[in-house]
Order: C-alpha cells, then structure tokens, then sequence
C-alpha cells in the first residue's frame, strides 16, 4: 500500500485548492496508508494554520478514521486517542496520541514534565531535579 504525507492529508481536509484536492483524492482513490507522524502533523496544520478548535479537530480525526480509502497506522490507537481527546480536550490531540501509543506497547508510566498531563492515567510527572513528584490528584 502507498503512504501519504502530511500536506496530502490536510489538502483532503482542508478542500482549499480545487486542484491538489484532486491531485490527493486521485492519489488515495486506490488506498493510502497514514502514519501516526502524518496525523499528528496535519493535526498541527489543521489547528495552527486553518484554526480547527478541539470539537472540530475530533470530528476531523474521526472522519479520516472512517475515510473508506485511508488505512491508519495503529487504527484502534488512534479511536483510543481521540477518545481520550474528547474527554480532555485542553490536552493536545498529540498529547494523547503519544499516551495511547505507549499504552499499546506496554509501556507505562509515560514520564512527562507538563503537570496537565501528567493529571492523565498512565502518565507521571517528572519533577525537575529527576525524581518523580508525588502522584498528582486524578480530578
């Protein structure tokens, strides 16, 4: 299967150029895979350049998840991440993606210096002098 990149993804959310949307749809017509790299970039893109806010980014995520033409690396950790992303918008969708990731491959607790999101299951907060700070109140 063929592989997209990240302005090929935005180009097919954005629908802002008549002719690379064309371009991208044509290309993805006979399958394309997405990698988690490309997700997360076009998330940036999409919320920097185009100012999606986190309701219109989930829905963004979700439609590519059921884009009939476009296979996502790690589907069910992407469901999982924008699931976690739905609750907790204020955390970036990236933020989430990386949680899920480590999750799937066992390996938490995911160390992590932002106190927001260490308030996540499965992440900790790293105090800055390298010791963990104490458990933060899971509200």
């Amino acid at each position: 299967m063929r592989a997209v990149d990240s302005n090929v993804l935005v180009r097919l959310v954005a629908r802002d150029d008549a002719r690379h949307v064309a371009a991208a749809e044509s290309f993805v017509s006979r399958g394309a895979w997405v990698s988690h790299l490309v997700l997360t970039e076009a998330t940036w893109v999409l919320t920097s350049v185009y100012d999606l806010r986190a309701k219109e980014l989930a829905t963004t995520i979700d439609m590519i998840l059921k884009h009939q033409d476009l296979t996502l690396q790690d589907a069910d950790v992407v469901e999982a991440a924008l699931a976690q992303f739905r609750k907790k918008p204020a955390l970036s969708f990236s933020d989430c993606l990386i949680l899920e990731t480590a999750r799937k491959a066992g390996h938490l607790p995911l160390g992590t210096l932002d106190r927001n999101f260490a308030k996540h299951e499965g992440v900790e907060l790293i105090k800055a002098d390298g010791g963990l700070a104490d458990p933060p109140s899971r509200d």
